[in-house]
């Protein structure tokens, strides 16, 4: 692992009059302007529904180590819209192991990380075929789904910090299962992955530490007992039982 903990130190935290701004007021940063976040587990997964937080705190853990928020490695994507951090990004710090800070401070050449968002990922697949240090394939050739998996399978080869906004966007049962696969593989051979999903396939990730982000805060879970799991399942047997609050 290269992160154990993210936090806000003291001296960087906002003042009480400005936590009344987002996104100090959602629950789960709030909580952790007063905990921090333990990393347990090589591959960690934050679920919640839309507007918990957990894509602003990925973001941010993203930046604590040095990768961009608006999607990529551990350099400033050039000509990027908007090359500000975020608001919690500019705060939260890491603490990294041994193998973390050895990676920060060493060449380039050996530093392995990289952020992948949903919203610029189709961007990436659009223009980075071929691109040196990238992947040779013609991704923008692809389906999205195809030019995914490509991305995943030539970014996420090593041992390396990675952390995901939503990965399964555009991507099929079939391919959600060959993520698993390779987030798995990941934990194996000592990478850290931290990744925000809405999917309940990509959270059974074997070995994976689950934390729920929701108007509670953030607080570790079990796959068996997360309210994402819960509703897909009602809803699988029962799609009835939904819609009939949707559709007249």
């Amino acid at each position: 692992m290269f992160v154990d903990r993210v936090y806000v130190p003291e001296a960087l935290a906002p003042a009480h009059t400005e936590r009344g701004r987002w996104p100090f007021t959602v629950a789960c940063v709030a909580q952790l302007l007063e905990h921090g976040l333990a990393f347990t587990h090589p591959v960690t997964f934050l679920v919640g529904d839309n507007g918990s937080g957990k894509s602003t705190l990925v973001e941010a853990i993203a930046e604590s180590f040095k990768l961009d928020a608006y999607g990529g490695r551990l350099a400033r994507l050039r000509g990027r819209p908007d090359p500000t951090k975020t608001p919690l990004g500019e705060v939260l710090r890491a603490d990294t192991t041994s193998a973390g800070a050895r990676m920060l401070a060493g060449p380039r050449r050996n530093k392995k990380g990289f952020f992948l968002r949903a919203e610029t990922a189709f961007d990436m697949t659009e223009n980075l075929g071929g691109v040196p240090g990238y992947w040779d394939q013609d991704t923008s050739a692809m389906s999205h789904g195809e030019g995914f998996l490509t991305m995943f399978q030539a970014m996420f080869d090593a041992p390396g910090f990675y952390v995901m906004d939503e990965p399964e966007a555009a991507l099929s049962f079939s391919s959600c299962l060959q993520l698993v696969g390779l987030m798995h593989q990941l934990g194996e051979i000592g990478a850290q992955v931290i990744c925000a999903t809405h999917s309940p396939v990509l959270a059974s990730t074997p070995g994976a530490d689950i934390i729920e982000v929701g108007d509670h805060g953030f607080r570790r879970a079990k796959w068996d007992d997360l309210e994402l799991v819960d509703h897909w399942r009602r809803y699988l047997t029962n799609p009835s039982a939904y819609l009939r609050h949707i559709i007249p």
